[in-house]
C-alpha cells in the first residue's frame, strides 16, 4: 500500500519532514517530455512533488533510446505524455497530473501555467516559438523558470526569477535576422563558456539549418539533478540561487565547473565573439 511519507522518507535529513510534506502541495510544469523532460518528471516525482502539468505532442521512436526515460521497445509509437504520466503515477499514485498532448500554444498556455509554482523548460532545443511563448507568459505571471541544457557530457543551467534579468534581455532574440540566428543566440546564452566545443568529434552532427544536434544520456541525467535542485530551492525558499545574467556550466568530460556572468546578456562583447564561433559550427558559416 502506497504511503507518501514512507515513499519519500529517505529524502528526510536533506529535507525536514515539514518541507517534504510542503512539496506534496506544489505544482511544477514541464513543457516537453522527451530527453530532459522525461528526466525532470521522474526526478521531481521521486523528490515528492505532488502536482504536475506536462506537455508533449510527440511519440516514442527508436532513436529516443539513448537518452529518454520513457523510451523502451514496449513504448514505441506511444505518446510521450501518456507514458510519462504512467511512470510518474507508478512512483506516486497520489499525483495530480494534467497532460497537454497537443503541445503548448497561445490558446492553452494560460491553462498550462495555471497555479504553477515553478516552470522547468524541457522543450526541444529547436522549439523556439513555443519556448518564447512560455517564457513570456512566465514573466508576466511571475513564475520562476529553470532551464537545464544537456550539452555534451555536461549541463548548463540558467534560472530566471521575477527579480533577475528577464529571458528576453538575456537572450536578445530580437537582435537576430532570422530563426537560425536566434537558435545560435539561445545556444550561446545557455552555454556562454562553450567549454564543450573542443570534444565534439563530428561537427557535422550539429546542424541548425537541418535542425539536428547530438545528445548524450550523461548530459540528460545531469540536467535532471541540477534542475530538481533549483526547483527545490525555489519551492522551499532556501539556498543560494545563481540567477541570470549569471549561469553555471558543469562538464564531466572536461572536469570543469564554470560560473558565467554576462551583463547585457547576449549583447555582451564576449557573446558577440561566441556568436561568431558558434555560427561557424552550427550554421556552417
Amino acid at each position: 500500500m502506497f504511503n507518501y511519507e514512507n515513499a519519500f522518507s529517505r529524502n528526510i535529513g536533506w529535507l525536514t519532514k515539514e518541507e517534504q510534506l510542503s512539496l506534496k502541495g506544489k505544482k511544477v510544469a514541464t513543457a516537453g517530455a522527451g530527453g530532459v523532460g522525461s528526466e525532470h518528471i521522474v526526478t521531481l516525482a521521486r523528490l515528492g512533488i505532488g502536482k504536475f502539468n506536462i506537455s508533449d505532442f510527440d511519440e516514442y521512436e527508436v532513436h529516443n533510446f539513448n537518452r529518454q526515460a520513457g523510451a523502451f521497445m514496449s513504448t514505441i509509437g506511444r505518446p510521450k505524455v501518456e507514458v510519462m504520466e504512467e511512470i510518474a503515477r507508478d512512483i506516486n499514485p497520489e499525483l495530480e497530473i494534467k497532460s497537454f498532448p497537443e503541445g503548448i500554444f497561445e490558446h492553452n498556455v494560460d491553462d498550462f501555467l495555471e497555479g504553477v509554482d515553478v516552470y522547468v523548460d524541457s522543450l526541444d532545443f529547436f522549439a523556439l516559438s513555443a519556448r518564447k511563448l512560455v517564457y513570456r507568459k512566465c514573466y508576466e505571471k511571475n513564475i520562476p523558470v529553470v532551464t537545464a541544457a544537456p550539452i555534451g557530457m555536461g549541463v548548463a543551467l540558467l534560472c530566471f526569477t521575477p527579480d533577475s534579468m528577464s529571458y528576453e534581455d538575456y537572450f536578445r532574440f530580437e537582435d537576430c535576422n532570422n530563426e537560425q540566428e536566434q537558435l545560435v543566440k539561445f545556444l550561446i546564452g545557455l552555454s556562454p563558456s562553450l567549454i564543450q566545443r573542443s570534444y565534439l568529434v563530428d561537427p557535422s552532427t550539429s546542424d541548425f539549418i537541418a535542425q539536428k544536434a547530438p545528445s548524450l544520456p550523461m548530459g540528460v541525467k545531469l540536467c535532471g539533478g541540477a534542475a530538481a535542485s533549483y526547483v527545490l530551492k525555489l519551492l522551499l525558499g532556501r539556498g543560494d540561487l545563481v540567477k541570470a545574467p549569471w549561469g553555471m556550466h558543469f562538464d564531466a568530460y572536461k572536469n570543469k565547473m564554470v560560473k558565467t556572468w554576462r551583463p547585457w546578456g547576449n549583447r555582451n562583447p564576449i557573446q558577440k565573439l561566441m556568436f561568431n564561433i558558434a555560427c561557424k559550427v552550427v550554421l556552417k558559416k
